[in-house]
């Protein structure tokens, strides 16, 4: 047990109740915690959507891996950028709203939807951040005048249509994309050199000089899979998806029930 040095958790479906945000109680067990160890959040989220969670938790200065990986901060200091080219996601854009679907765009903490419409709403509430309209070839534009490109690309609506969307997508882009289906409406598209896991490893390495396997990492979804099968421990919440629970050392509670400062508590005896 005093092997683990570190402790990482994906935020949604894994570390937040029905309220979207971390109970109480996770607050206190974290706060033992930080007397030990250091706690990194690890999500596919912006960063401006996990500063209030890390804030709640009391590890506003603790670095952080956003974009599944694709961006990886801490504080000021960017550890780690990698991005989808312009090339790319102006194609991707393409095949996403031929099907009229919708499209998100992100780039740090630039977030810029194709229409403000139910799904951006309901990210908007998820995340409590603010997206800008404006159409993805203006988008494109404007980032290869500041030479810039996406993190992250999203698309979301009807499940069958998403469903189609993900397998062209799939074929099309299979050595430059990882997909992730993350619900059956989603789409979160990242670099594939990247992944939670090539994050957690570059805070590891340049932040506590920590190895992989003195790692704690809990996680639900298709995102965490590799991330889960790569640390130390890797604890799947109830509510995860089958992959994740094949794959994790251990199991506790779903991400309602507290699983996360639950798992904490018992194994550290708090």
């Amino acid at each position: 047990m005093n092997s683990y040095k570190l402790i990482c958790s994906d935020i949604d479906g894994t570390l937040l109740n029905t309220e979207r945000e971390v109970s109480s109680y996770t607050i206190e067990i974290v706060k033992q915690i930080l007397k030990q160890f250091p706690f990194v959040l690890i999500s596919a989220r912006m960063p401006s959507a996990m500063r209030h969670i890390q804030q709640d938790l009391g590890i506003k200065d603790a670095p952080m891996v956003c974009y599944n990986g694709g961006l990886i901060l801490h504080g000021n200091q960017i550890l780690g950028s990698t991005v989808i080219s312009l090339e790319i996601s102006r194609k991707v854009a393409q095949i996403v709203l031929n099907e009229d679907l919708h499209f998100g765009m992100y780039h740090q903490d630039e977030w810029y939807v194709s229409q403000q419409d139910e799904w951006a709403e309901r990210e908007e509430n998820n995340t409590k951040v603010t997206p800008i309209v404006l159409s993805p070839n203006k988008v494109l534009a404007k980032w290869e005048h500041e030479n810039k490109a996406a993190h992250k690309l999203m698309c979301m609506g009807n499940e069958e249509k998403v469903g189609k969307v993900f397998s062209i997508l799939s074929e099309v882009f299979s050595e430059s994309l990882h997909l992730y289906r993350s619900k059956p409406t989603y789409i979160e598209i990242a670099p594939k050199a990247i992944s939670k896991l090539t994050g957690i490893a570059t805070i590891a390495e340049q932040v506590y000089q920590f190895k992989l396997d003195e790692i704690i990492a809990y996680g639900d979804n298709y995102n965490d899979v590799e991330l889960l099968d790569g640390v130390g421990l890797g604890v799947a919440v109830a509510n995860a998806v089958e992959p994740v629970k094949i794959i994790a050392n251990q199991h506790t509670f779903g991400s309602k029930e507290d699983g996360v400062a639950k798992h904490l508590a018992q194994l550290f005896q708090l």
